[in-house]
């Protein structure tokens, strides 16, 4: 395996290496416009229509997301303290979507120039939103990705690039034509700064996988270890490359700890020496929390069964998916925010994990989905035959204790198109006021 040294130990003919930021490239297509005039994005008055009680800080939005974006920039109590941004828009299709009950849900029909822009706009307002500490996650597929990686790199800076994760979003599938499966879609994740909120994920330990993990036992106290080597890749000229116990590091190597440490560490006990003399440093499986989360997600795949609870809205992701990305990237009491929120998944699982949180979408039928969610939660995926709710049922599902307060809001092209539909779901609710 190929392991990279630091350019300081390079002893062969002098280069001219330029870094990473001085290799400065920006996508360019007709349309881009500035981002000066992007955050002067004309501001549409939005009004609360409706509430679970008054001065909820939890809000869900109906309207175009560039206006209401725009909107939170003049919003102190929101600009630039929003700490985690998850995404999941149109991935340019060129298709219609339909809800489970065969509503229109949205339209994904911007394609090549238009849907880098479209999207490009609302991810600069995006970044003056966040927190210096704040992040971002936006989800697409193989399709648009790639040059939308780009644009982040322009927006953050090559820098704030932090990982590019792979998601296994279904089973392996049949595919008729002469190519490979597609089963993957991707994450994007991007920080506005240097210093951001991290909360290292981790998978915990089976006894399956501990015990293959941790092989040894150790005699004396009966604790479960693991060898790994005391040296690493890389010559060194200073206490780290010199001899220790008489042993100088393999060729091409040095220690990982100067010789005054190692000896601390052995009279520890946390060396092991083998019969020919090799040491190599013992870790306890009872000092580990679990297994850190790499950048390939093979756990989080979209619902694939009958029993697994849905909302019906396409495209919906799994709650632990976000679940996962909340608890990494924020912490209690921070706001999150999803402009695309289509069923509500962010939405619903920031507040469970006691985040607060602002929802966006211009599609009516992602608004009632996400109102019915967060009220009575998810259905399971099945097509099973059901009785219609007896008037017991619906006054004992009203007195549901943990149902998320927040606020309704629409912009005026938008107003009028959901009376009818709070009118008919106000009885689990608090009157809107």
């Amino acid at each position: 395996m190929a392991v990279r040294d630091s350019k300081k130990n390079w002893d062969g003919q002098a280069i001219d290496v330029q870094s990473l930021d001085a290799l400065d490239f920006t996508l360019s297509y007709a349309g881009k416009k500035e981002a000066i005039e992007i955050l002067n994005t004309p501001r549409i008055k939005a009004q609360t229509i409706w509430e679970t009680a008054p001065n909820t800080q939890n809000r869900l939005y109906y309207g175009n997301n560039l206006h209401l974006l725009a909107n939170l920039l003049d919003d102190d109590s929101i600009c630039g303290k929003v700490r985690l941004i998850y995404i999941d828009p149109p991935f340019a299709t060129n298709g219609i979507f339909k809800s489970r009950s065969q509503n229109s849900a949205y339209t994904d029909l911007l394609r090549g120039a238009e849907f880098i822009e479209f999207l490009r706009q609302r991810i600069i307002i995006m970044r003056e939103l966040l927190a210096d500490d704040g992040s971002l996650y936006l989800h697409l597929d193989a399709n648009m990705v790639f040059p939308i990686k780009i644009i982040l790199d322009e927006i953050f800076g090559k820098k704030q690039f932090r990982s590019f994760i792979t998601r296994r979003k279904c089973n392996p599938k049949n595919y008729t034509r002469n190519t490979y499966g597609n089963i993957s879609d991707y994450i994007l994740f991007y920080t506005k700064s240097d210093t951001f909120i991290w909360n290292r994920p981790m998978q915990n330990w089976t006894e399956e996988t501990l015990t293959k993990e941790y092989q040894y036992i150790e005699k004396e106290t009966g604790r479960r270890y693991k060898k790994v080597p005391v040296h690493a890749p890389g010559k060194r000229n200073g206490a780290t490359g010199q001899a220790w116990r008489g042993k100088l590091p393999p060729d091409g190597k040095h220690w990982q700890y100067t010789p005054a440490t190692l000896d601390e560490m052995d009279a520890r006990g946390e060396i092991y020496w083998s019969p020919t003399g090799n040491p190599r440093r013992k870790i306890y499986a009872d000092q580990s929390v679990g297994i850190p989360i790499q950048d390939i997600w093979l756990d989080m795949k979209d619902a694939h069964n009958q029993n697994i609870k849905i909302t019906g809205y396409p495209t919906e992701k799994p709650p632990q998916l976000l679940k996962r990305i909340i608890e990494a990237s924020s912490n209690l009491g921070d706001i999150v925010l999803d402009c695309f929120s289509g069923s509500g998944t962010t939405l619903s699982e920031a507040d469970a994990l006691n985040r607060h949180w602002i929802g966006m979408d211009n599609s009516v039928e992602a608004i009632k989905t996400t109102m019915i969610r967060l009220k009575q939660g998810l259905s399971p995926m099945g097509d099973y035959v059901q009785a219609k709710p007896t008037q017991q049922q619906l006054v004992l599902f009203n007195t549901i204790p943990n149902m998320p307060q927040f606020s309704l809001w629409a912009t005026s092209p938008y107003q009028g198109e959901l009376d009818t539909f709070i009118q008919d779901w106000s009885l689990p609710f608090i009157e809107p006021q």
